[in-house]
């Protein structure tokens, strides 16, 4: 029979550990840390650009109580307890707990708009450029290109101007909003206007609507939909009906 040499266990107890890790899993758990660590103070901003880079308002979203509105869920109710704009965007998930905002699939839902916000990733309206007290004035241009074929175009132009008095070089072209028929300006939230449309700011504009439970969801609906069939042939065998 063929020996075999064994190494003592407790040699292997012994051994120094010699594994490494890739600069790659480095890397990949260095980010991971940084992602969830909450613990960021103000002053490492500049450390930390991407988890706490703060975008600028626009001209549509000029302001905490807007970007709030917007959005919807009920936020606008917390819009006091953010004194700036950048606290809105740098104030953690703790810290937003720690302001009441409740429960914690609202803070979640803030948070994802947020960084929605930075990427430059609006809601209907976001990019509109010439806005006056929540409200965007909307017109069409008409662009001849043959005698049979005229292209209309909705443009965003300043509240107190018009298309005609407009320098084609100022007129500002959103996205979303089209022309039906010759004037109809179409898109959302759009509202007819003279001369155009009008877009403003409105309750919930951005927001992502939750999906409706049927009979309580994907994890109870068995368990509903089986105790109501059970209720139903009781209540067919009382009243003698065979089923």
């Amino acid at each position: 029979m063929r020996s075999f040499r064994l190494q003592p266990i407790f040699g292997l107890f012994a051994r120094p550990c010699t594994t490494t890790t890739s600069p790659a899993l480095t890397l990949g758990l260095n980010a991971a840390q940084a992602r969830w660590n909450h613990a960021i103070e103000p002053d490492q901003l500049t450390k930390h650009p991407k988890l706490l880079k703060v975008p600028p308002t626009t001209p549509f979203v000029p302001d905490v109580e807007t970007f709030l509105t917007l959005i919807g869920r009920g936020l606008r109710q917390h819009a006091s307890k953010f004194p700036t704009w950048d606290a809105l965007f740098t104030l953690s998930s703790e810290e937003l707990k720690e302001l009441g905002i409740e429960p914690p699939r609202t803070r979640r839902y803030l948070l994802r708009w947020r960084q929605r916000f930075r990427e430059g990733r609006f809601g209907p309206g976001g990019d509109l450029k010439y806005v006056y007290k929540g409200k965007a004035k909307l017109g069409v241009v008409e662009k001849i290109k043959s005698p049979i074929i005229t292209k209309r175009t909705v443009v965003n132009i300043p509240h107190t101007k018009t298309i005609k008095n407009t320098p084609p070089k100022d007129l500002f072209r959103p996205k979303g909003y089209k022309v039906k028929g010759v004037s109809i300006i179409t898109g959302p939230y759009a509202l007819p206007s003279k001369g155009g449309a009008v877009v403003k700011v409105t309750e919930g504009m951005w927001e992502d609507k939750r999906g409706h439970k049927v009979d309580g969801g994907e994890r109870r609906r068995a368990e509903v939909r089986f105790k109501r069939g059970v209720a139903e042939r009781k209540a067919l065998r009382e009243r003698g009906i065979a089923y």
